[in-house]
């Protein structure tokens, strides 16, 4: 991975990380009733699952380019409809959180941590995702371990930065985030995203 693809990379993750999901919204919920520091257990616990994922699809997606040329092709199309589905379903997406009203009370980390793995691992499509976003920042046909370990490094930086940065925002602006125009024009902005992402990765060469 070259010192260009690894800063992509990582704002790529930063961006995964923001855009609307059960783990946001469990984030969201629980930094506005706890503020953002009850959110950090949580964050951390989504991020290990992404990164078990991130690994699983670094290993199976080299075995595949080094041997099946034409299934790779077959993944990168398939990864890139499931982006272009997801933009979709996240732009017209009308969710929004009014009405809630969560019971204020006190998380301790290691709930977080394990509720936090739960959400992410119980979502399995979350490999689908980077196995269409990989090819896009390494050379599958010469993966190494350090680049594996450098994506996951990044991986969990990247995810902190963007969870957390969620989580800290909805406590400064808890008004802002119940407000249903608001995560309309959210959801359109990440899907939006995704779909240009989902574009660009099935015309790729």
């Amino acid at each position: 991975m070259t010192p260009e693809s690894a800063a992509l990379f990582f704002i790529a993750i930063i961006v995964f990380a923001i855009t609307p999901g059960p783990g946001v919204f469990a984030l969201l919920a629980r930094a506005m009733t706890s503020g953002a520091r009850a959110c950090i257990g949580l964050a951390l616990g989504m991020a290990a699952s992404d990164i078990i994922y991130l690994v699983m699809a670094c290993y199976g997606l080299a075995v595949v380019a080094q041997n099946w040329g034409e299934v790779f092709i077959v993944i990168r199309i398939i990864g890139a409809a499931y982006l272009i589905y997801l933009g979709w379903k996240m732009w017209s997406d009308r969710s929004h959180l009014e009405g809630q009203q969560p019971v204020s009370r006190q998380f301790s980390f290691f709930s977080g941590l394990s509720q936090g793995f739960l959400i992410s691992a119980s979502n399995p499509k979350v490999i689908l995702f980077y196995i269409a976003f990989l090819p896009t920042f390494m050379d599958l046909t010469a993966l190494s371990n350090s680049d594996i370990a450098l994506a996951a490094v990044l991986c969990l930086f990247g995810l902190m930065i963007g969870l957390m940065g969620i989580a800290v925002t909805a406590s400064w602006a808890r008004r802002y985030f119940r407000s249903e125009r608001a995560m309309t024009g959210l959801n359109r902005v990440a899907g939006s995203i995704m779909i240009s992402a989902g574009v660009y990765i099935g015309l790729r060469q």
